[in-house]
């Protein structure tokens, strides 16, 4: 019997410390929690769990002290507003960082990923190109757009040419740029990812090119940015429509000059990056109206990836279909579980705004409530109507009914906007999220909670 990686869950919010041990735990993996840096150091060893995920902000201490106090790696979860923060943790050892509120997959991924590179007792190899047939890992699919993706993929990954990756929401961009990344002779090196939607304004040139001591109120010490520590490696800009036009000028020195200069700074510094930018936004659209620089633009514009949208793919939603189901039945422990003729249908019809992400999604929920071996159209909760327009259900279909400390983050985040919106804009509502403004509409779309309109 394969033992369970083990996890220890340092957060002081009962709501998120619960939520985050049971979805752990639906991925096998075996779960400790304590709410403060003491509770885990008086109760437990900290050499024998594989990860730690601990907020940084805690009663009595930060979660950055347990980075001091075991060579476990540590996964720090910040707020929204804290990502400076965040950033100065993983100076200190940290081994990456979060930020709240998360997606689930997201976490998971995260958790993987820090348990599989610390568990390496040698350095991986770099495969050979033609020794992989679907250099995408993750991503199924053989219709014709698909396979002009993984060769286009091949070809791109052994240069250093600049790629522009687009894609509607829940295709698999970062995917993508993992496989480009690992083909690359870059392999060897971190890959620095950065979403560029979700660093607030005055942060962005900052957190992207550093800044020197004293350049403004708050700059107590030298900052190294994420674009100088993605130097012999790959940058990755997710939403890069979504950058300031003063952080886009920036950038294209970096493209243009191969250097950086911190803010307040007058000394340059060469950078050797490979740039791969992601959006789902029409760029060329944005130049027109003035958001995005022209000169960028054709910066970035060199090889471009056209991820497929879910809809447009074919056969390939069954056969993404079946294996979902065969990978959310093994991991969620139950028994194998198949379509109804009626569920075939609909997935095969409905048009997925929301692609292979709601997919997983919808799986996922209809393998949690079935209740014989048989996955019918109803547990799969989708309608080929409600895709094109559908009037919003009544609010109180969606309200929770369980106590808080029994909700799931998804949970959270209904009740949260549900008991909120009649007093607060848009705005307002991301910021108390801590999440944009774009992520706050992607949300409501995929938990169907329309905005109330003002009359």
């Amino acid at each position: 019997m394969t033992q369970m990686n083990q996890v220890l869950v340092v957060e002081d919010e009962v709501v998120i410390r619960s939520a985050l041990k049971r979805l752990l735990e639906r991925h096998e993996y075996e779960v400790s929690e304590a709410g403060t840096v003491k509770e885990s150091l008086e109760k437990y060893d900290m050499e024998d769990f594989d990860v730690i995920i601990s907020d940084l902000r805690l009663p009595g201490a930060p979660g950055t002290d347990l980075i001091k106090a075991s060579s476990t790696p540590v996964l720090i979860m910040t707020s929204y507003s804290s990502i400076r923060s965040a950033i100065d943790s993983m100076k200190m050892g940290a081994v990456d960082y979060i930020a709240k509120p998360f997606e689930h997959n997201e976490i998971i991924e995260s958790v993987a990923k820090v348990i599989r590179e610390h568990a390496k007792s040698a350095p991986k190899e770099k495969p050979a190109a033609d020794e992989i047939e679907l250099p995408v890992h993750g991503m199924i699919g053989s219709c014709p757009q698909m396979m002009e993706l993984f060769r286009r993929i091949r070809k791109v990954a052994l240069t250093s040419s600049t790629v522009l990756i687009n894609g509607e929401s829940g295709t698999g961009k970062e995917l993508v740029v993992r496989a480009i990344h690992n083909l690359s002779n870059r392999l060897d090196k971190k890959m620095i990812s950065v979403n560029c939607a979700a660093i607030p304004e005055n942060l962005i040139e900052s957190e992207l090119f550093g800044h020197e001591k004293g350049a403004f109120t708050g700059a107590t010490s030298t900052r190294t940015g994420l674009v100088e520590a993605a130097h012999g490696s790959t940058l990755f800009l997710d939403e890069i429509g979504e950058l300031p036009l003063h952080a886009q000028a920036r950038l294209l020195r970096v493209l243009q000059e191969s250097e950086i200069r911190k803010v307040g700074s007058v000394q340059s510094t060469k950078v050797d990056v490979r740039l791969v930018a992601a959006t789902h936004r029409n760029l060329k659209q944005l130049v027109a109206d003035g958001e995005f620089r022209e000169d960028l633009f054709y910066r970035i514009n060199v090889m471009t990836l056209l991820i497929p949208p879910l809809r447009d793919r074919g056969n390939d939603i069954l056969e993404l279909a079946d294996v979902i189901l065969q990978r959310t039945c093994k991991r969620l422990k139950t028994a194998q579980l198949k379509y109804g003729n009626d569920a075939i249908r609909t997935i095969a019809e409905y048009r997925w705004p929301g692609n292979v992400r709601e997919l997983e999604n919808a799986i996922e929920r209809a393998v949690v409530l079935a209740e014989t071996t048989e996955i019918t159209e109803e547990l799969l909760a989708i309608d080929g109507e409600v895709a094109k327009a559908s009037p919003a259900r009544d609010a109180t279909e969606l309200r929770p009914s369980k106590p808080v400390e029994e909700l799931s983050l998804e949970d959270y985040f209904q009740r949260f906007v549900l008991e909120h919106q009649d007093a607060m804009n848009e705005t307002q509502l991301a910021k108390k999220l801590g999440i944009s403004r774009k992520c706050l509409w992607e949300r409501r779309q995929r938990f169907g909670i329309p905005r109330k309109k003002k009359h």
